[in-house]
């Protein structure tokens, strides 16, 4: 989550996918997780550590203590850290990200892919390999050998003025940047369908979505070469409707 003057960007959203994850891995939910709840002690643990201009934000929540593979108890218990952002995540990226494919695992089509979990392996080991070979980000895959997302952001494109971006059901995380994307109005079509690496090859624009950065472009996706002009216009309008 990211932390502006104070208030919890997108909250919302953020905490409409937190209580549906949390529902989907069978947590028993105390009456006192709530919005309300989360955000005040967010917003208290910022000013406590005088980060609350601008923060990043990590709720991560897991069951108590007891059993192996099999829980013994279903209460949730969860820990918030917070640190200091650098003020150019409000900015648009002026160099352009070098994009690649994660060659060596493949996600998974289930109702499990959409949460954004602690179960990141494959994200871990696609940002190594990025690192490894000089790559700002990388794809990774579904099972299909289609698109699912990258290691921290959900994948849109531009074709002929339509944003093209993988539905959740191709095993990508449930990014609240996305959905609050999906939810704009905006001076283009979107449509969710599933993107081949052709797809991305032939595309107009690329560019990639999460709560922190908002929007990244990129400019190189193997041998192709991308601008940013839809980005641009994107960028701002998602600026607008935040802060």
């Amino acid at each position: 989550m990211k932390v502006y003057q104070g208030n919890v960007l997108l909250e919302d959203l953020h905490f409409e996918r937190l209580f549906a994850s949390m529902h989907l891995l069978h947590f028993d939910l105390p009456q006192l997780f709530t919005k309300r709840y989360f955000t005040k002690l967010i917003r208290e643990l910022c000013i406590k550590n005088n980060v609350q201009q601008l923060a990043r934000v990590r709720l991560s929540v897991f069951r108590a203590d007891g059993g192996l593979y099999d829980p013994l108890d279903n209460r949730p218990q969860f820990v918030i850290q917070c640190s200091e952002l650098a003020s150019q995540v409000l900015e648009l990226n002026e160099v352009g990200l070098s994009l690649d494919v994660f060659p060596d695992a493949r996600k998974s089509c289930d109702k499990l892919a959409n949460i954004k979990s602690n179960n990141c392996l494959p994200y871990v080991m696609a940002a190594m390999y990025a690192k490894q070979h000089r790559l700002n980000e990388v794809v990774l895959l579904n099972q299909y050998g289609r698109v699912a997302d990258s290691t921290i952001a959900n994948v849109f494109i531009v074709k002929q003025k339509t944003l093209l971006t993988p539905p959740l059901s191709e095993g990508g995380v449930c990014g609240v940047m996305r959905k609050h994307l999906l939810r704009m109005e905006l001076p283009f079509q979107i449509v969710e369908q599933p993107l081949t690496i052709e797809d991305l090859e032939t595309a107009d624009e690329i560019f990639l979505t999460n709560s922190i950065y908002g929007l990244r472009w990129v400019e190189v996706f193997r041998d192709s070469s991308y601008g940013n002009a839809a980005a641009a216009i994107l960028h701002e309008m998602l600026q607008e409707s935040q802060l």
